[in-house]
């Protein structure tokens, strides 16, 4: 039986048990999901070692940069990117080969792209600087949108959250929170923005999908911004994930 998984922390939250699971047993797949939830980036590769049977893993936060260093190789698009949330791994000779890749940029890409209107959407706010952030920045640019991020301690080119005024609202229509703020069970939180200032020529799009509709999106909505939350990215990462293990 092969096996995959995912690593992270914390794992409460995740989508990916739950997907292949199902999957495994609507198309009688002979496989098994796992949930590794570690505290430290350097239990990852006892995983490897006790795991034989695995054949790929899935990488959330917050390791979506740090396990590179624990990679034979990176695809091209992972590198650009510098974060990996797949893991394709090979043996041979007892020996396992871990080669690194993307699919965040896929299912964000696919999943926001119907709501770009390039006539409207020229810039974009990337609310959080984490892993998933930068596979976000690079489908925005890919899609003709200009992105900078929002970090509460923003290094050089990027924006803090106390910088973003009416001006900044009327010129970046796209707006991702990349952070888990709003993430169940904390509902009641989101990221520290003028939301009154928004209108309906913008796009919220949030990262999160549990609760499916987070107080950054309630609080888009009510000005009526356009609004979409994560979960059908996931699907699309998770289908591109499979694809990655498996061709």
């Amino acid at each position: 039986m092969d096996t995959y998984g995912l690593i992270g922390y914390p794992l409460k939250h995740s989508f990916s048990k739950a997907f292949f699971t199902e999957k495994f047993t609507k198309e009688e797949i002979d496989a098994i999901y796992l949930n590794f939830e570690i505290e430290n980036i350097s239990l990852f590769t006892g995983i490897i070692e006790s795991y034989p049977t695995l054949r790929g893993l899935n990488v959330t936060r917050p390791y979506k940069e740090q396990v590179i260093p624990f990679l034979d190789g990176l695809d091209p698009r992972a590198q650009a990117i510098g974060a990996v949330n797949v893991i394709k791994i090979l043996r041979e000779n007892g020996k396992a080969k871990l080669t690194g890749y993307n699919s965040d940029i896929i299912g964000f890409q696919d999943s926001i792209s119907p709501l770009i209107d390039k006539n409207i959407h020229r810039k974009a706010l990337i609310l959080g600087t984490g892993g998933a952030s930068k596979a976000v920045f690079n489908g925005l640019k890919a899609l003709g949108v200009e992105p900078i991020f929002v970090s509460r301690t923003p290094k050089e080119g990027q924006l803090s959250y106390s910088d973003i005024d009416q001006n900044i609202i009327n010129n970046y229509k796209v707006i991702v929170n990349t952070s888990p703020l709003g993430t169940f069970p904390n509902v009641g939180d989101a990221p520290d923005i003028p939301y009154h200032l928004l209108s309906d020529d913008h796009v919220l799009f949030d990262l999160v999908y549990n609760p499916a509709e987070t107080k950054f999106l309630q609080l888009g909505k009510q000005q009526g911004a356009t609004i979409k939350n994560g979960a059908e990215m996931l699907g699309l990462q998770a289908r591109a994930a499979w694809k990655i293990w498996n061709e």
